[in-house]
C-alpha cells in the first residue's frame, strides 16, 4: 500500500489471529486490536503476546480511535454487542467491515448502529474456511458502502473479495444457505459413523460413500468433517442459530439447522477425540467418553 492506513481489529480468536498475521505483512499497514479476554490468562492473551508488532487497545472504543478500517471477527453470538462496543470511539466515516456469520437481520442491525454512529458499514460473508487461503478466501461484499470499499479490500489482501449487493442481506444469505449444507454435512457424518461404529459396520458405510462422491477418500474426508465439529463445534452452533434465523425469516421451518446447532453443540463435548489422526480411533474416543458419562 502506498500510504500508511490505520486497521483496528476486534476479537482476537483463530480468525483474528490469521488476520492479525496477513495484515502485519502488508506494507504500510499499521495494526491495532482488542479481544475481551486480553489482560487474563487466555488463548487470546497468550496469542497478543507472541505477537510483539501488534498494538493492543485499551477497549472495545479505544479500538477504532485512529483506525480508517475496522475489521470485526467475532463470534455469531457476539457480533451484535461487539458492534455496539465499537461505537463510542468511530470516528465519522471509517469503514467497519463486519466478517462475521450472521443472519441477514442480524447483519441490518449491526449497519443501522454502525450508520447512526457516522461510520461506514461493509456486510461481508467469507465463503470457505479460513484455512488455507487465509484472507485471500473468497469474500462477498454487500451494502451501500461495498463498491467503494472493495479496492481497499484487495489492498489490505482480501484480493478475493468481491461486490456482491448494494443491499445489507444478500451476501449473509448466500453464506447462511451454504452454512446448512457445509455444518450439515459434518453433523450427518458425525452421527452416521458414530452408530455405524456402534454396529462394527462404519467401514461397510464408508465404502458405499464412494458411490455418492467417488473422488473422495472417505476415511480422510470423514476424519476432517467430524474433527471440524470438535474443534469449532461450539462457533459452528452459535453460527447455524443465525442459520436457523435465516431460514425462519424465508417462512420455512429450520429443522434440519436446528437439529445442526444441537449436534454440532454436542461435538465440542468432545476435544481429546482430536489427537487420534485416523477416523475410527477418533470415533472410539468419542464413544469411550460417552460411556465414562453415562457411568458418571
Amino acid at each position: 500500500m502506498k500510504k500508511s492506513v490505520t486497521v483496528g481489529l476486534l476479537g482476537f480468536g483463530e480468525v483474528g489471529q490469521v488476520l492479525a498475521d496477513d495484515l502485519s505483512a502488508v506494507s504500510g499497514v499499521a495494526l491495532r486490536v482488542y479481544d475481551t479476554q486480553f489482560g487474563r490468562d487466555s488463548v487470546p492473551h497468550r496469542a497478543l503476546h507472541s505477537r510483539k508488532q501488534i498494538e493492543p487497545a485499551a477497549s472495545a472504543s479505544d479500538l477504532p480511535r485512529g483506525c480508517d478500517v475496522v475489521i470485526s471477527a467475532v463470534t455469531a453470538a457476539e457480533d451484535l454487542a461487539a458492534t455496539r462496543s465499537i461505537c463510542d470511539g468511530l470516528a465519522a466515516g471509517t469503514y467497519v467491515l463486519d466478517l462475521n456469520s450472521v443472519a441477514p437481520g442480524t447483519k441490518r442491525a449491526c449497519a443501522a448502529i454502525v450508520d447512526d454512529a457516522g461510520g461506514r458499514y461493509v456486510e461481508a460473508a467469507v465463503m470457505a474456511p479460513i484455512a488455507p487461503r487465509r484472507s485471500r478466501s473468497p469474500i462477498l461484499l454487500g451494502g451501500p458502502h461495498a463498491a467503494a470499499f472493495q479496492p481497499r479490500a484487495r489492498a489490505l489482501g482480501f484480493s478475493d473479495a468481491r461486490l456482491f449487493s448494494s443491499e445489507i442481506g444478500p451476501a449473509s444469505a448466500t453464506k447462511m444457505c451454504r452454512s446448512v449444507i457445509v455444518k450439515g454435512i459434518e453433523a450427518l457424518v458425525t452421527e452416521s459413523l458414530l452408530a455405524a461404529r456402534h454396529y462394527a459396520v462404519d467401514e461397510a458405510v464408508l465404502e458405499s460413500l464412494g458411490d455418492l462422491m467417488a473422488e473422495r477418500d472417505w476415511r480422510a474426508y470423514a476424519h476432517y468433517l467430524i474433527g471440524r465439529s470438535i474443534e469449532h463445534g461450539a462457533r459452528r452452533a452459535e453460527e447455524m442459530y443465525q442459520v436457523a434465523s435465516t431460514v425462519s425469516a424465508a417462512g420455512i421451518e429450520p429443522l434440519m439447522s436446528t437439529a445442526c446447532a444441537t449436534r454440532q453443540a454436542w461435538a465440542a463435548r468432545f476435544p481429546l477425540a482430536l489427537e487420534q489422526g485416523e477416523v475410527g480411533p477418533m470415533l472410539d474416543a468419542i464413544r469411550d467418553e460417552l460411556k465414562r458419562n453415562l457411568a458418571c
